[in-house]
């Protein structure tokens, strides 16, 4: 394939994005149009990440659907933004058409787990894409021995910390959740 169909002669549209190929070896988003290329999470984040469905999805009401690694559109038009949460919980309708990606205002919640190299990425550039994107409520689950979780609201434009911890977490937004987190790698 040319590099232009990869972007990197030009900004990616999203219907470039649409024509890449499938890659199940590495992860690919697109910030500002530009295709992002992340390695396959490591064991642990994997290992979060099903214990962390199989502890919230039952908590779940009915209208509501927690997803893994799912595409959101955070900003579509000029630069577009596509970014694959680790997991989120979004209104079950927002899936009816069986659509690609969803966007943003769908978002009830994105979890982000936390891999080597991935610090920056979680904790600075998706913290601030998904407040700027007005998605209400973000997770970030640090697998580093103890394990943390660490809630944040979006206020205003910018995401505060509501609480972080080790121990167990409940919440109340976007509905009554509790994790026992220490129980994601024990």
């Amino acid at each position: 394939m040319s590099s232009a169909v990869y972007g990197r002669d030009h900004l990616l549209s999203l219907a470039e994005w649409d024509a890449l190929p499938e890659d199940t070896h590495e992860r690919h988003e697109l910030v500002d149009g530009m295709l992002q290329v992340s390695p396959s999470p490591v064991w642990d984040h994997q290992k979060a990440a099903k214990r962390l469905v199989l502890q919230l999805d039952p908590q779940l009401p009915g209208d509501l659907c927690l997803t893994q690694d799912y595409e959101v559109i955070l900003f579509g038009s000029g630069r577009p933004t596509v970014r694959r949460p680790d997991l989120l919980i979004a209104p079950d309708a927002a899936g009816e058409d069986n659509p690609a990606r969803i966007t943003a205002k769908d978002v009830l919640l994105a979890i982000e787990i936390m891999s080597p190299g991935s610090q920056v990425i979680d904790r600075m550039h998706k913290f601030t894409e998904y407040a700027r994107a007005g998605i209400e409520n973000y997770w970030i689950v640090d697998p580093e021995r103890p394990v943390t979780i660490s809630v944040f609201e979006l206020v205003g434009e910018v995401y505060k910390l509501v609480v972080e911890t080790a121990d167990t977490l409940s919440v109340a937004a976007p509905v009554a959740l509790t994790v026992d987190v220490q129980a994601l790698l024990p």
